[in-house]
């Protein structure tokens, strides 16, 4: 008998806590959700998330807020999400290279397979290669020439260590035979101010940082890392047009949450984004920052998180790239 009683209390509870969970999903979200950003404002992701968090705000009715997290190059947004709850009040606008390039540079404090729920892809594109107008550098051609024959005056600034761009720079090293250092800085906006004020004398970045400057006449772009050309900026050549056939390094931006994401959540999370990645507003925003929308379901997105780290971990194994 008082087996039965103790089975029952038991049982009351767990429909409880169940009915519990069911009304607080039924409800999500009635509070702000916070979005954390692992770089600085002004970079790339502050950019590109600013639009598309407007319109989800408006779709889901409640105000996503900016939480500025930048350092070791987007791991430590990472690591700070897999200590949130996995209750859909903390996403993540993330870029492919903490997520698919630092697991095979250094041991880090996430799985990024296992840690994370892919949400939504936001879009996708290459790096640029930037100098001054004032530089004797004109063109690829010019550039290698130069930095060849004065290779401690060709320094390179990325957003930082293990980043997409600063694998492409050092694949570019490799295929050009390029003997120059790297200046790694805590995201995209600090790096363009280094080079705007002449501390470096070219930068790997992202277009969604470089692009105001570029349009203004700041900077002078020397040719894309992507394999096909910016639909911003058609007239800058790609590397693989510029003697390095088949040249392909590109940058993606996602959403993610923590693992574990309820179900009932994600029903309101992926078809909030999708709809507001859909608007030709949004797609139109995207494409002025230097990228291209890129919708997939959470399950392809999933997929290219995996592909993608097959394909850096050669990249890093072929350059010998090393996180010192």
């Amino acid at each position: 008998m008082k087996n039965s009683k103790l089975l029952l209390k038991g049982l009351i509870g767990a429909i409880l806590s169940l009915s519990a969970i069911t009304s607080q999903a039924a409800d999500y979200p009635d509070k702000p959700i916070r979005m954390i950003v692992g770089y600085t404002t002004g970079g790339a992701a502050d950019k590109l998330i600013r639009p598309v968090a407007d319109r989800v705000s408006k779709i889901i009715g409640q105000q996503i807020i900016m939480d500025y997290k930048p350092g070791a190059g987007g791991a430590v947004a990472l690591e700070l999400l897999t200590r949130a709850p996995a209750d859909g009040y903390t996403l993540h606008i993330v870029d492919s290279g903490p997520l698919t390039i630092l697991p095979s540079l250094r041991k880090t404090p996430y799985d990024p397979v296992k840690d994370f729920t892919p949400v939504a892809m936001l879009a996708g594109g290459g790096s640029v290669i930037v100098t001054l107008p004032s530089s004797p550098a004109k063109d690829v051609k010019t550039l290698i020439e130069l930095a060849k024959k004065n290779p401690q005056d060709w320094s390179y600034g990325t957003s930082g260590v293990g980043g997409v761009a600063h694998l492409a720079a050092e694949q570019f090293k490799v295929a050009t035979g390029l003997k120059i250092d790297h200046v790694p800085y805590k995201g995209g906006a600090p790096a363009v101010i280094e080079l705007l004020g002449g501390h470096i004398p070219m930068l790997f970045s992202s277009l969604g940082s470089a692009a105001t400057n570029i349009e203004a006449g700041r900077l002078k772009p020397l040719a894309v890392t992507s394999l096909k050309r910016s639909g911003l900026f058609p007239d800058v050549p790609t590397l693989a047009e510029s003697g390095f056939p088949g040249f392909d390094s590109s940058i993606w931006y996602g959403i993610i949450a923590p693992a574990g994401l309820p179900k009932d959540v994600m029903d309101k999370l992926v078809p909030a984004f999708k709809q507001a990645l859909a608007d030709p507003g949004q797609i139109e925003a995207i494409r002025k920052e230097g990228y291209d929308a890129m919708p997939m379901t959470p399950q392809e997105m999933q997929k290219k998180i995996k592909d993608d780290i097959v394909q850096w971990n050669k990249v890093i194994k072929d350059t010998g790239v090393k996180i010192d």
